[in-house]
């Protein structure tokens, strides 16, 4: 799967601004920045986002993936536990520079502040914030 844009060394800054900061798109990096450990899985990801389909939230993380800006980072094998997730997703180095070049890493000591007040989480949801995860790379 590819953006129709292509991959983020193939877009114009201006194309990749306008990309990265489409609704969907933008709230998706939103979560992750605003998440513990920066690596929230699909699941935390698609209950964040309650007005979106679990489908497009997945659509829009791999245009994000392919653009360069979201990885995908898993667990080793011998690190998954049966019940929680072992695929989070993150910031590249390159999303991450490029989202502070442009000032869009502004509100994320913000983010995490709100994101600590949600009170009202899933069981599955806490459970999977306490998932192991990957160091980050």
């Amino acid at each position: 799967m590819s953006t129709e844009l292509g991959t983020a060394e193939e877009m114009e800054p201006r194309e990749l601004v306008h990309f990265v900061t489409q609704q969907t798109r933008f709230a998706l990096i939103n979560n992750i920045l605003q998440h513990p450990d920066q690596l929230p899985s699909m699941y935390e990801l698609e209950e964040l986002n309650p007005s979106v389909s679990d489908a497009t939230v997945y659509k829009h993380i791999q245009k994000l993936i392919d653009a360069g800006i979201v990885k995908e980072v898993a667990l080793d094998d011998d690190q998954r536990r049966q019940g929680y997730p072992w695929k989070f997703y993150g910031l590249t180095e390159d999303g991450r520079t490029f989202l502070d070049e442009h000032n869009l890493l502004t509100a994320e000591e913000t983010l995490q502040q709100i994101y600590e007040t949600i009170s009202d989480k899933p069981e599955k949801m806490v459970k999977y914030e306490n998932a192991p995860r990957p160091d980050k790379a």
